[in-house]
């Protein structure tokens, strides 16, 4: 009995035996592991880390990835099926909320097997800088001055910097104009013979805009509608020492009363050079001065060719987007969105050029509270220039008319020179008028036109209308030879001859093959809100 006993207590000895070497020789559990994702970071206030390359291991296959923030999902990263290793970015730009926060990102990855691994990883956000308070600014500037882009400056009526001085905008500065009509209203005035030097640049635009807008320091994007503000202070007004065709050598800027000396404007420096506005976007601007009297966006009078305005956009003007008074100035890249009155005005014999323009209207039917009128309105001299060579001159140009009631407007003996520019979305029956402000005895555009001093070459028109419809000479052939010395058989075929040079020179398209190059506008709040996407 008692050898069955040992025999017994042997065989369950061996057996233990037997299984705890099973046991020991089974196959471990694979892991998971997540690699690449460090402890911890540290970024200044509304900065960026990463993008940081993580990588998931799990030799069983793949069974999730999830990255939260402060215990909520922030990323899910995609992966193949069934893989054994997976490899995606994180990156976090932190919001103005972040600012003196510790958030915590945790990376948890799950297997086939229901096996999981965490990786926590903290990032610190330095805390917001402080505000500083908004800089006002009212009357004469009569020192030189640099607005800095760590604050809010504010214009309270008539700003004019004077003769003899130079304003320079850093880039990035948002200057605001307060409230007002008439001698109250807000504006921006660089006198003959001051000097601006606004460098703003595509990272960091200068914006000028209304008192009613929230925008912040460093920011772009206004708080306001787009569709029913306009009008809500005055705009920026550039003059200059350059010829102007007027009664006289000078003039005082529409809008400003005669009493202000610094708003005369004109003079025989046809190289004057009034300074850089380069990168400003203008916003909200045409405030009434008196019936039927408002600002524009941007006003230059007698500005010269020395000057540079490169880059610059008017936005909700309630009267012009831009308009110039005599002087040779040149502009290039410039866009007018969504004004109440024309987008380009010219006058007084502005002989310079502008380059790659952009022109988008604004209608009722596209949701915005008013209508647009021209797209150019384009105007002669006031005095007898007596010369063929004050012609101003559009090239590169894109305009989208929507409620637009005509592509461009010539009057009273106006000289310019339009090429290759492309028009589509206005209203049906629009037209290019030849006229002399409705005194349809007066042969000096339908003149310049046959003398081909004014020039339409290269136009293209998206538009259900034949080319021979789009161009009107307004000139009345019976009133001209009653009015003019010459017969009216003679005026009938110049009106004729200038039809047919139209057609022959221009053509109506369903595809743009010119107009402006917006790919370099991409800086614009334009852009940004996606007004250039049809271009």
């Amino acid at each position: 009995m008692k050898k069955f006993n040992l025999i017994a207590m042997l065989a369950m000895v061996s057996v233990f035996i037997f299984s705890s070497c099973e046991e020991e020789t089974a196959e471990p559990n694979n892991l998971v592991t997540i690699e690449g994702i460090p402890a911890t970071a540290e970024i200044e206030n509304l900065g960026t880390v990463g993008p940081v390359s993580a990588t998931v291991t799990a030799q069983d296959g793949i069974s999730s990835i999830v990255v939260t923030k402060d215990g909520d999902t922030f990323l899910e990263p995609e992966f193949t099926a069934e893989a054994t290793t997976a490899t995606f970015e994180f990156s976090y730009t932190a919001t103005e909320a972040d600012a003196d926060q510790n958030i915590v990102f945790e990376f948890t990855a799950t297997d086939a097997d229901g096996d999981t691994e965490s990786v926590t990883h903290v990032l610190s956000v330095g805390a917001a800088p402080q505000q500083l308070p908004n800089q006002v600014l009212s009357g004469l500037i009569e020192e030189d001055l640099t607005l800095t882009n760590d604050r809010i400056w504010e214009l309270a009526g008539r700003v004019i910097v004077t003769a003899g001085n130079t304003l320079t905008i850093q880039p990035g500065t948002v200057i605001k104009g307060r409230p007002g009509d008439a001698a109250a209203a807000s504006v921006l005035i660089i006198a003959r013979g001051a000097d601006i030097q606004a460098n703003g640049t595509a990272e960091a635009p200068i914006v000028f805009t209304s008192t009613a807008d929230e925008i912040r320091v460093g920011e772009f994007e206004s708080s306001l509608d787009l569709t029913t503000q306009r009008g809500l202070w005055g705009g920026v007004l550039i003059l200059g020492n350059a010829p102007i065709s007027a009664e006289a050598d000078e003039a005082q800027i529409e809008g400003i009363p005669t009493t202000v000396t610094e708003g005369l404007y004109g003079g025989d420096d046809a190289a004057d050079n009034s300074g850089v506005f380069e990168y400003v976007s203008i916003r909200f601007t045409g405030a009434e001065l008196g019936p039927g009297n408002e600002l524009q966006g941007l006003t230059l009078g007698g500005v010269g060719s020395g000057t540079t305005i490169n880059h610059v956009e008017s936005i909700n003007s309630s009267d012009d987007g831009v308009e110039i008074f005599g002087g040779t100035v040149n502009i290039t890249n410039f866009i007018v969105w969504a004004q109440d009155d024309d987008g380009y005005d010219t006058d007084q014999g502005w002989s310079g050029t502008i380059d790659n323009f952009v022109y988008i209207g604004a209608d009722e039917a596209n949701g915005y509270a008013w209508d647009g009128d021209h797209g150019m309105e384009l105007d002669g001299s006031e005095g007898d220039d007596g010369s063929a060579n004050l012609v101003g001159k559009f090239i590169n140009g894109s305009l989208r008319g929507l409620s637009s009631s005509d592509y461009a407007d010539l009057r009273d003996g106006a000289k310019y020179d339009i090429q290759n520019t492309y028009f589509f979305d206005f209203a049906e029956g629009s037209d290019i008028e030849i006229d002399a402000d409705d005194n349809d005895d007066d042969p000096r555009g339908s003149d310049n036109y046959a003398n081909d001093i004014t020039v339409f070459s290269g136009l293209e028109f998206n538009t259900t209308n034949v080319i021979g419809d789009i161009f009107v000479d307004k000139l009345d052939a019976a009133a001209a030879a009653a009015a003019n010395d010459r017969t009216e058989a003679e005026f009938a075929a110049q009106i004729t001859a200038n039809g047919e040079k139209f057609v022959s020179n221009n053509s109506v398209v369903t595809e743009a093959t010119v107009g402006a190059d917006v790919s370099v506008l991409s800086w614009s709040y334009a852009a940004a809100q996606g007004q250039l996407d049809n271009f």
